[in-house]
């Protein structure tokens, strides 16, 4: 039987959904407060590989996310003309009643986690967050935005990025890192063919093209954009015209990826436009009663498309370890033992895949931090 029966979740995204749905089928009350009062998403799509899949899995909702999404097996890559020059699949880790891969909708995604915890039973407070954390030896007292305050066993951080749970408890001054790149997406119909992802090599990064339903799909563009005096990139979320600026920076692509850029991108208000940060909190990811999971412990860049994998990950361990048997102490130092090294893994690669682009090297050691990804993330967590 588990030692905490009350759960403050701050942050209702991936992450705090994810670990929700985590705690409650365990039987543990949890509360879930979110800043955003719409409690809404921005994005476009998101890839599902086969570790995440099979975490949600875990959770009772993968079946919900394959069928509002598309299933895919595996990937290529091709030069910048659209020619192919690799393919690889990849394993049915969640067993054989789900493909390997998905991809879906943030929004749908977002959906499926919302619906899913609001009828676990799971209280969501919109337009809030912490404004004080005390931690005592057996609980954690904690004073909320809108001038209440409530006691809990554990408090969860998944707050993302910039997560204020880590700055109020752990280190103030831990920011996230512009990374050099910056990515563009775009959502356009799904060409017929399209049945994977579809990678193409260009000189200042790589474009590519994701399925998410039987009629959608996105283009992508991760990029090392022109910088300013200042170092920052010359294009900054807002600026007018970034359809007609996303279209200059994919003119190298051919085949499919300059096919859809002149016929599709063209619309300034459906490009999605963010530079490229990450951030790690050194070991450990607790402190006391508070703990992080997702992005507020780990953002990593999506060269290796794991962020939400690992997050869902994230959720689905800190419940197993908080559901057994064990003091708080130890299911969370547990928890640090079975997740720190398998997100360092995929900080490290998704980073080096990062430099070898910024150093415009498409030789054999991308290729193989790739097949090294999948392989080690397809080892049980």
């Amino acid at each position: 039987m588990s030692s905490v029966e009350r759960v403050l979740v701050v942050g209702g995204g991936i992450g705090g959904l994810s670990t929700t749905m985590g705690l409650r089928r365990a039987g543990i009350e949890v509360d879930v407060v979110e800043l955003n009062p719409a409690w809404d998403v921005y994005g476009v799509g998101i890839i599902q590989p086969g570790n995440a899949v099979r975490a949600l899995d875990a959770l009772g909702l993968a079946r919900r996310a394959i069928e509002e999404g598309f299933g895919f097996s595996g990937s290529r890559m091709h030069l910048a003309d659209g020619t192919m020059v690799a393919t690889q699949d990849a394993p049915p880790l969640a067993g054989a009643e789900y493909p390997p891969m998905n991809g879906i909708t943030r929004p749908r995604l977002h959906e499926i986690f919302t619906s899913a915890v609001l009828e676990s039973g799971a209280r969501v407070v919109l337009g809030e967050s912490v404004e004080r954390i005390d931690q005592l030896a057996d609980r954690v007292d904690v004073a909320f935005t809108d001038g209440t305050s409530a006691t809990y066993h554990l408090v969860v951080g998944a707050d993302g990025i910039n997560s204020r749970v880590r700055a109020m408890v752990f280190d103030p001054d831990l920011r996230p890192s512009y990374t050099g790149q910056v990515c563009w997406r775009y959502n356009v119909p799904r060409p017929e063919d399209l049945d994977g992802i579809w990678m193409f090599m260009g000189s200042r990064g790589k474009a590519g093209i994701v399925p998410l339903a039987p009629d959608l799909a996105y283009l992508l563009l991760i990029e090392q954009p022109p910088v300013g005096d200042d170092g920052e990139p010359v294009v900054r979320l807002g600026v007018e015209g970034l359809a007609g600026i996303m279209r200059e920076r994919l003119a190298e692509y051919g085949g499919l990826i300059g096919d859809l850029r002149d016929r599709c991108v063209r619309d300034d208000a459906a490009v999605v436009y963010r530079p490229v940060e990450r951030v790690m909190l050194p070991a450990p990811w607790h402190r006391g009663r508070v703990v992080l999971v997702g992005d507020a412990a780990h953002a990593t860049s999506p060269h290796i498309g794991q962020g939400a994998a690992m997050a869902i990950e994230d959720a689905v361990v800190l419940a197993e370890e908080l559901a057994s048997d064990q003091p708080v102490d130890q299911a969370l130092a547990s928890y640090m033992a079975r997740r720190e090294p398998r997100a360092r893994f995929v900080f490290d690669t998704s980073r080096r895949i990062q430099e070898l682009e910024l150093a415009h090297d498409h030789g054999p050691e991308n290729s193989e931090l790739i097949v090294q990804s999948m392989i080690r993330t397809a080892e049980p967590i």
